[in-house]
């Protein structure tokens, strides 16, 4: 269920996210309530295509939910989908079950919760990087769901800037799976940091893969395929010494692609830690640009088992600790002091306002 006339009106999924942008996870429970309700409780969770191991959104998902169940006392159950057509019936098992909240991870499974959250009022759900706004009126299609979403671009911003400063040969590149907002977001977060970068130092250090408004590089999917590698090799080919791929398992054909150039050329994660969640990937993982879904759906998950679940829409950013770049690791002595500090400036002026990020979150 790919659904690019969703995305196509990303003018109502913003308004949506900004009704409540500082609408966070309550991280605050009642200690009491939450034991006395722990023993009954049952959060239970449904996987996107990419399944719980993808070492990306799905994994985190599930880690955030399986901390939660486990401060709680709480029995959860899991589903994993293993192509689009089993959302639906992954949601009717996971209702069979008795579940009082469950967690969608994924764009994908907008469409398949919102039928389930109509037909099944009194269940909580949780929507992991959607706004549930199929019909495009800035509201969301259910009431009883709660959408997690995420400004990744804010992040995207400070490693595209850091990419910029690292980079010798003046060019760094990006590449997506398929043209998501979900997915674009990040590409244009790092071509707005780049692009600032230049302002700044006068350069003109060039994003090779992506131009803007959706233009750009795509697999047509998200597999570490050869096509994924193929495209990669394509950017490597014309010079460039950072790469940033987005879509999840496509970064390991990137991977290849680099192995086979055997050039020293820094790749930069998404969502998690990719140097933590693959260690295979430490010896050229520059930074991840983090997407804290193992967080909010915590907090989510606390919050709903101690009888407090909130469904107005969260918005991860700088600010709230939402989005983030990861440690550099082992490159840590190759990335110039100075550039980390202006780095560390610039994420207190985006979180300040004096430096404006532009997503489709708000666009």
């Amino acid at each position: 269920m790919k659904r690019v006339a969703q995305f196509a009106a990303t003018g109502a999924i913003a308004a949506l996210a900004l009704t409540a942008c500082g609408s966070a996870p309550d991280e605050t429970t009642d200690s009491g309530a939450t034991a006395a309700l722990g023993s009954d409780y049952r959060p239970c969770i449904v996987s996107d295509a990419g399944g719980f191991d993808d070492k990306s959104f799905n994994q985190l998902s599930f880690d955030g939910l399986v901390r939660a169940s486990d401060e709680l006392g709480a029995e959860h159950a899991e589903v994993q989908s293993d192509s689009e057509t089993d959302f639906k019936n992954n949601l009717e098992s996971l209702v069979s079950e008795g579940c009082e909240t469950v967690v969608a991870v994924g764009f994908a499974l907008s469409a398949a919760t919102v039928e389930s959250a109509l037909a099944n009022p009194d269940i909580d759900y949780v929507l992991v990087d959607d706004g549930a706004d199929n019909d495009f009126d800035g509201e969301k299609d259910a009431a009883n769901i709660k959408p997690l979403l995420y400004d990744t671009a804010q992040a995207a911003f400070l490693a595209g800037y850091m990419a910029a400063g690292y980079s010798e040969a003046g060019k760094v590149g990006t590449f997506g799976g398929q043209p998501y907002p979900t997915v674009t977001i990040f590409m244009d977060g790092f071509k707005q940091g780049v692009d600032y970068y230049n302002e700044v130092k006068g350069t003109a250090v060039e994003v090779v893969g992506y131009s803007g408004a959706d233009q750009g590089s795509f697999t047509g999917g998200f597999e570490a395929n050869d096509t994924a590698k193929g495209i990669a090799a394509g950017i490597i080919d014309q010079g460039v010494d950072v790469i940033l791929p987005v879509g999840g398992p496509i970064y390991q054909s990137a991977m290849d692609a680099i192995d086979d150039s055997g050039r020293d050329i820094a790749l930069i994660g998404v969502d998690a830690d990719v140097f933590v969640t693959d260690p295979s990937t430490e010896d050229m993982i520059l930074t991840s640009i983090l997407k804290e879904m193992d967080v909010s759906v915590y907090d989510t998950i606390m919050s709903a088992g101690s009888g407090s679940f909130d469904s107005e829409p969260y918005v991860g950013t700088l600010e709230n600790g939402g989005v983030g770049l990861a440690d550099l690791h082992n490159f840590e002595g190759k990335v110039d002091s100075a550039l980390v500090e202006e780095v560390d400036a610039l994420k207190e002026s985006i979180i300040n306002g004096d430096v404006t990020v532009t997503s489709y979150l708000n666009q």
